[in-house]
């Protein structure tokens, strides 16, 4: 089938879709996206576009179905990797992955299980019930993590110094998953990385290793990524152990070609612990390698769909050790309205600055709640050298500022301390 052909049903419609959106296009292919956002920037570069909640698998796989669709795709979030591999198995479309070895990259009980079976170290777990709490913790160390078993993102995770803590937010954690029980896991300090593959033939190939750089902001938050930075200094050194733990995972969950990402934690002496394993790219990120590299994450989705000798054929071509280096800077906030944000778009014109994108304006209303913008505002930096990287990193972090309509810093101070 020729590209102008295809039909491409494409699950996603926030920022980082439109590029996809675009290269599809370009390659001739019909494309339809699809998600529960009604004014998504994507939509409005597809072909045709449907406002369907993602978790909706039946109707979209209708959708899917109706469009004569040859291929869907989707990636970024464990939200749509996950709804992407169902909704391809109801409507019969090809995925890299199928949702009995999905759910072991979902439900982290599971993934544990999977993590011990496969000699993968992984930090120390257990599942806690609500009426059993002194039991279940009675030989966990403070602190720890708290975890629900299959939330989204960081939400509802928090780090533990007492029984009294985990009592108290115990319920509100569990709302953010399908189970009664929580996981409790112990805390690492370690380094920590963000790691993304793409398995070729069940063979794990290192996309990056990144440095995942976290700030607890609030006593009993989980830490919260305030930078990531390519190529992690210690690539080389780690590339081998990552990608023979990524390529035991693959074959363990049937990813025969396709991403698969990891977050582990290093100690000098010790080797990798792998904290969590998804089937999917890492969103606010995959634009990094990009700039580092000059690979095109949205090329390689693509090509998984429709080509897969080309997939392979880019990620057998490329190196972990990029010439260029690239940093992610993320901002968080407190809740309140916004009323300034001219210090932080000054920032965005600096030298090095590749891209500024601020998710709130003057007048809008930063929120916590569910389905909120993920960021205050988000900086991609490039330079030829980590040092350098560091440096503008270092100036933006010290010199962000929002303010609301009395003076007041909404933005939670992000030194440069915290890289």
């Amino acid at each position: 089938m020729s590209a102008e052909n295809h039909r491409l049903v494409i699950l996603g419609s926030m920022d980082e879709f439109v590029d996809l959106v675009e290269l599809a296009k370009k390659r001739g292919i019909y494309t339809i996206v699809c998600d529960g956002y009604e004014d998504g920037p994507a939509k409005a570069h597809a072909d045709k576009a449907y406002l369907e909640d993602v978790r909706h698998t039946d109707a979209i796989a209708e959708i899917c179905k109706k469009e004569q669709a040859d291929g869907i795709i989707a990636s970024f979030s464990d939200l749509l990797a996950e709804c992407m591999i169902d909704i391809a198995d109801a409507a019969g479309l090809p995925s890299y992955l199928k949702p009995e070895g999905e759910k072991f990259l979902r439900e982290k009980p599971l993934m544990k299980q999977m993590f011990q079976e496969l000699g993968i170290t992984s930090p120390r777990y257990k599942k806690i019930y609500f009426d059993t709490l002194d039991d279940d913790l009675s030989d966990m160390a403070f602190p720890c993590v708290i975890k629900p078993v299959n939330g989204y993102g960081s939400h509802g995770v928090f780090v533990a110094n007492s029984i009294d803590d985990v009592r108290a937010r115990f319920r509100s954690t569990a709302g953010q998953s399908t189970f009664d029980y929580l996981m409790a896991e112990e805390y690492n300090d370690g380094q920590e990385f963000n790691i993304m593959t793409w398995i070729v033939d069940g063979q794990a190939h290192i996309i990056s290793i990144a440095d995942r750089e976290k700030k607890a902001f609030e006593e009993g938050e989980i830490p919260q990524v305030v930078r990531c930075a390519y190529p992690s200094p210690l690539t080389a050194e780690l590339q081998d152990e990552a990608a023979s733990i990524a390529t035991r995972i693959a074959g363990y969950v049937g990813l025969e070609n396709g991403p698969l990402c990891i977050q582990a934690f290093y100690r000098e002496g010790e080797g990798l612990a792998v904290c969590e394993a998804a089937g999917r790219i890492f969103g606010y990120e995959h634009e990094l390698v990009t700039l580092g590299s000059g690979l095109s994450i949205e090329e390689l989705l693509l090509d998984c769909v429709y080509d897969k000798p080309a997939a392979k054929a880019r990620v057998l071509a490329h190196s972990p050790l990029f010439e260029t280096h690239a940093a992610g800077l993320y901002f968080h906030g407190r809740d309140g309205e916004v009323a300034d944000t001219s210090a932080i778009e000054e920032l965005g014109t600096l030298p090095g600055v590749v891209e500024y994108l601020p998710f709130y304006r003057p007048g809008d209303a930063i929120s916590h709640e569910r389905g909120a913008k993920p960021y205050v505002a988000r900086y991609y930096v490039t330079g030829s050298s980590r040092e350098s990287v560091d440096v503008l990193s270092h100036a933006i972090m010290d010199q962000a500022s929002v303010l609301d309509p009395d003076g007041n810093e909404l933005l939670l101070r992000t030194t440069a301390t915290a890289c």
